[in-house]
């Protein structure tokens, strides 16, 4: 394709209403630029709370476990982590059957980060819920599931 091809005004105005990455990247930071101002009280940003609560399980889980659920690869992940390790947020172990394995454990001062948070998280959910009532919120989360 040459650069001198047109590309019509209408082709940008078709991908500015109907392109669902476009629609779903920008809901995407609408919701994480409420939530990090909801959780900066708490010293946290959206992600990192995200990041923290999927620690929240009976057994730390491994590294791979945590990139899996939150949809991101081990590298950028491992680079979210650096910041809540030197808090003492986290801490990365070595799996004791499988060396080669790490494992992420939610310190104490983790939970109670992710305690401080919590109502903040809540009031964030209390005001968009009623929005999204009469779109049926939990469809939405259900789609959003089926797309990652």
């Amino acid at each position: 394709m040459s650069n001198r091809e047109p590309l019509p005004f209408e082709t940008t105005i078709l991908v500015r209403d109907t392109c669902l990455c476009l629609h779903l990247q920008r809901a995407a930071r609408a919701m994480a630029r409420r939530f990090d101002e909801l959780l900066r009280p708490a010293g946290l940003t959206s992600g990192q709370f995200s990041l923290l609560m999927s620690l929240n399980r009976a057994e730390p889980p491994t590294i791979r476990a945590v990139a899996e659920l939150l949809a991101m690869d081990r590298t950028t992940l491992t680079a979210n982590l650096k910041p809540l390790e030197r808090r003492g947020l986290v801490r990365v172990r070595t799996d004791k059957d499988d060396r080669r394995q790490r494992r992420l454990v939610l310190t104490a001062r983790g939970r109670a980060a992710l305690i401080a948070a919590l109502p903040a998280w809540k009031d964030g959910h209390a005001a968009i819920e009623p929005v999204l009532a009469s779109r049926k919120a939990d469809r939405l989360r259900a789609d959003l599931r089926a797309l990652a």
